[in-house]
């Protein structure tokens, strides 16, 4: 996507609805919000789809060129010219500089004339007319009077896009008259253009200027600018040229113009009032109280809200804008800001930003002071401000006395600790391989592990395993800190086997006190997972010891296995419940990596649901914000991918799948499963047949050398079989079935059901035996698993059984499997699916059902609305989209020939059980 455009597309669908409706529309907002790049964006399509453009975009140094902006507006209409009253040919030749040489001065009356006469001619006729000025404060007079002289004659507007800037004082007029429509057939839509979230400045930070800037830095760019981007991207260039970032509470650099103006307001400002803008400037809540106990005297700012600095309320003194603040700090020198620091310290009386003061007004190693700033940051910690605390656990361990290491080293793995929580982790694994580099012991064997698991937040597995390996050896092999490496282990191993054996020997050090409860829930988690995994019978007993000592409040560390199974098990409300506890949970900690995580699983829950919008929303928010946090974006990725192909977008699926597919030197075993698996399905629901059962076959041996027999979120035996089935290597789909057959033996779930009975019809048809018994279990499979469960499944079983119907010559039944798959499919948005289910119907060469035969779902959703639900209502009953409902009503409509929903009722006749 363009940078420009990020975060833009509900404005752009806003004002392109109504530029296609022929209401004019204005494009609200300040300097530097990025109304140009819009505009350009819907000229641009405008432009492409057919319109004839008319633009301008006049800049200040045109102002002075009469008809300047006029003629670029009209030149698209010059060959009407000859067709123009005399008098007008002639004004519109001076215009656009097309004639001979004219004598006399141009008559502006004949100008403005000659504009409203091409406009009308133009808007009568083919193509249609966009009229488009940016910044029409620029305008020369001449152009803006005739533009707006033809407007107010014209009975047909063309479409007309103007941008506007906010924020004057005055407010300046709407330009062109665009909202003084004499006729009122033109009212006049302003769509703000809304500032940007920290998420899309991100996007634009990384297109503009490379690299990716931290989630805590980012979000702070976002709050210092407004969400304006174009201030954003020179605070961040300001920021990228500092020789480090700007710790979360230092300032973000001062543009010089802001600094000049600033200090030439604050040296006209009497003594008592700028010494008391500078204390209000130092404190992170500027209350009248505190300044008035460090003797800031009533009136003292009177002169600064004269000057437009700062807005006094009865309670606390507000800059006039953010960067002020910012600025009047970096005004003062440093002697007398520790000397204010020093004051503030003494008479604040909130202990967090006591502490703050003290640690900014001395320059030595203090103890008592180090702790105060300490026990600050943990209750900074407490609140989820992650980033604030961590940048206050590093000042702890600077003012630390040499003489209490402990306690400095302590706070320093604080720190780190701190910046992982806060998705720094750039930050974080810089501070830990500082840390490891300089501690010894247990202490090392702390810092080593915290870099392991920024690796693993990163989606580097096989660093997080060595790094965690070298942890493990510094802190030796008894005590609390071991059992914590080793369930950190659990978790950073892909095998079984050593996941096992770690898990076990984390249980065996830790105890169910409080310190280890945390942790000794998420080791029976994980061995739980790595059992089940590893092919042995699913020990619930671990499962359930872990839930009960958790009790109620998921494991930081493992916390997300009992949603892993409870998905995997196809129980989608009981795995979206706790996703949903702990999504609550991350956010109101403030945990950026645990929410990227559960964001991450809510979308694959969903997806499986077959609610692919929710499972859309959550996939883009785990892509946002690890991107974000620079994560490796595997997950997310393989979800999208899954979700384009189903969707149909098969190009972006398979781009998906290629960048998954890492070197093989790194042992990415997991990124290479994804890939494998996601390349099948885009090859599957291509039609090739070859290549996907190439792609699942070499997932299935990667599975096998990794000892896992049973790979929970991996589901791909049944599409290995179809591939199989499509390529003429019926051994192959034999082998995939009793592999299939296995798991279902091991853990029968409804996935396992269905997936069995599809592949036996598919067998069975291509094999030529007899069909029959395979399509009535696959009938007794449908029936045995609710419709929201699996609708996908479902909906692909009786795509199988009609292809198989077809082959052995059933037409009639074939024509009713695919009329009904294809309209499960459409009900989800599966269209991949939906046009394999109407290609087959077309190989029957037969009349479909008669129009109407309502489907399933249409007819599902004809009775909700007989009842007088919304779409909304009966969207969330069914699980699918409010357009989704929309679709299906015009073709309940259709086939039944009515217009409305009042006529359903007569047409559905009284719903059951009303």
């Amino acid at each position: 996507m363009d940078a420009a455009l990020v975060g833009r597309d509900a404005v752009v669908e806003r004002v392109w609805r109504a530029l296609t409706s022929g209401a004019p529309v204005l494009l609200d907002g300040p300097s530097g919000i990025g109304k140009t790049a819009l505009w350009r964006a819907v000229v641009a399509h405008a432009g492409r789809t057919g319109w004839r453009v008319l633009s301008a975009a006049p800049t200040e140094a045109e102002t002075a060129l009469p008809y300047a902006a006029l003629a670029d507006a009209l030149r698209p209409l010059a060959d009407a010219l000859p067709g123009l009253p005399a008098p007008q040919r002639v004004a519109a030749d001076m215009v656009l500089l097309t004639g001979g040489e004219h004598d006399g001065a141009v008559d502006e009356r004949a100008v403005g004339a000659a504009t409203r006469t091409l406009l009308d001619a133009a808007v009568t006729g083919a193509p249609r007319v966009l009229l488009a000025v940016d910044d029409p404060q620029w305008l020369d007079p001449p152009s803006a009077r005739a533009l707006r002289f033809a407007l107010r004659r014209l009975t047909r507007w063309p479409a007309v896009l103007a941008t506007h800037r906010t924020g004057d004082n005055p407010p300046a007029p709407v330009p062109l008259g665009l909202d003084d429509d004499p006729t009122g057939r033109h009212p006049l839509l302003r769509a703000d253009v809304p500032p940007l979230t920290p998420p899309d400045l991100h996007r634009v930070l990384a297109a503009r200027l490379g690299g990716t800037l931290s989630r805590p830095l980012t979000d702070r760019l976002a709050r210092d600018a407004d969400g304006n981007p174009l201030l954003a991207i020179e605070l961040a260039r300001a920021v990228l040229r500092l020789p480090r970032p700007p710790a979360h509470d230092e300032d973000l650099p001062v543009p010089s113009s802001l600094r000049l103006l600033l200090a030439e307001t604050l040296r006209a400002l009497p003594g008592p009032s700028r010494d008391a803008v500078r204390l209000a400037a130092l404190l992170t809540v500027p209350a009248l109280r505190d300044l008035a106990a460090a003797g800031v005297p009533a009136g003292a700012l009177d002169a600064a809200e004269d000057a437009g600095l700062v807005v006094v309320t009865p309670s606390r003194v507000d800059f006039a804008h953010p960067r002020y603040a910012a600025a009047v700090r970096e005004s003062i020198p440093p002697g007398a800001r520790r000397r204010l620091h020093a004051l503030l310290a003494g008479t604040v009386a909130d202990p967090d930003e006591r502490a703050r003061h003290l640690s900014r007004c001395i320059v030595a190693p203090d103890a008592a002071v180090a702790a105060d700033l300490a026990a600050a940051a943990a209750r900074q910690r407490m609140r989820g401000a992650s980033a604030l605390a961590a940048d206050w656990y590093a000042r702890a361990a600077e003012l630390t006395p040499s003489s209490a290491a402990a306690d400095r080293n302590r706070r320093r793995l604080d720190a780190v600790q701190c910046r992982i929580d806060g998705g720094d982790y750039a930050a974080a694994g810089r501070a830990a391989e500082a840390a490891a580099g300089e501690l010894t012991g247990a202490e090392r064997g702390e810092a080593l592990l915290l870099r392991a698991l920024v690796a693993w937040c990163a989606d580097d597995l096989v660093t997080a395993v060595r790094v965690a390996e070298q942890a493990l050896a510094a802190a030796g092999p008894d005590g609390g800190l071991a059992g914590r490496i080793h369930t950190h282990l659990t978790m950073f191993h892909d095998q079984p086997g050593p996941a096992r054996r770690h898990a076990r020997a984390a249980i065996a050090r830790l105890s169910d006190r409080d310190e280890h409860r945390p942790l000794l829930t998420a080791a029976l988690l994980l061995l739980f997972f790595h059992e089940v995994r590893a092919g042995g019978p699913a020990p619930t007993d671990l499962l359930d010891r872990a839930l009960s000592l958790e009790a109620g409040e998921p494991s930081f560390l493992a916390g997300s296995v009992p949603a892993i199974w409870w998905k995997s098990v196809d129980d989608h409300d009981r795995a979206r419940s706790r996703l949903h506890l702990m999504l609550d949970l991350a956010v109101a900690r403030g945990d950026d990596p645990l929410r990227h995580e559960v964001l991450t699983h809510l979308g694959e829950t969903e997806l499986l649901a077959g609610r692919f919008a929710e499972a859309g929303t959550h996939i883009a928010a785990a892509r946002d914000l690890g991107e974000q946090l620079g994560t490796g974006l595997v997950g997310e990725s393989w979800l999208a991918g899954v979700l384009d192909a189903h969707r149909g977008r098969l190009a972006r699926a398979g781009a998906a799948a290629a960048a998954l597919r890492r070197d093989d030197d790194l042992g990415d075993a997991w990124s290479r499963r994804l890939h494998h698996q996601l390349t099948g399905l885009v090859a599957l629901a291509s039609g090739e047949w070859v290549t996907a059962a190439a792609a699942y076959g070499a997932l299935a041996a990667d599975l096998d050398g990794s000892g896992i027999a049973e790979p929970l979120g991996q589901r791909f035996e049944p599409d290995w079989i179809e591939a199989c089935v499509g390529a003429g290597d019926l051994d192959t789909a034999h082998a995939a079935l009793d592999r299939l057959a296995g798991r279902h033996r091991r853990l029968p779930r409804p996935w396992t059901t269905l997936g069995l009975a599809r592949s036996r019809v598919l067998l069975a048809g291509a094999t030529g035996a007899d069909p029959g018994a395979a399509l009535d279990a696959l009938t007794q499979a449908r029936a045995a698993v609710p419709e929201a469960v699996l609708p996908l499944d479902r909906a692909r079983c009786l795509l199988a059984a009609g292809r198989t119907y077809r082959r052995v010559r059933r037409r009639r039944e074939a024509r009713a499997a695919l009329d009904a798959a294809a309209a499960e499919f459409d009900a989800l948005g599966a269209s991949a699916f939906a046009d394999r289910a109407r290609a087959e119907l077309g190989r029957i060469g037969a009349r479909t059902p008669a129009p109407t035969t309502l489907t399933a779902t249409e007819e599902r959703v004809a009775r909700l609305a007989a009842r007088g639900q919304t779409n909304r209502l009966i969207a969330d009953a069914l699980y699918i989209s409010p357009k989704t409902v929309e679709a299906n009503l015009a073709r309940v409509y259709r086939k039944l020939g009515i217009a409305s929903r009042a006529e359903l009722g007569a047409a559905m006749g009284r719903p059951p059980g009303d």
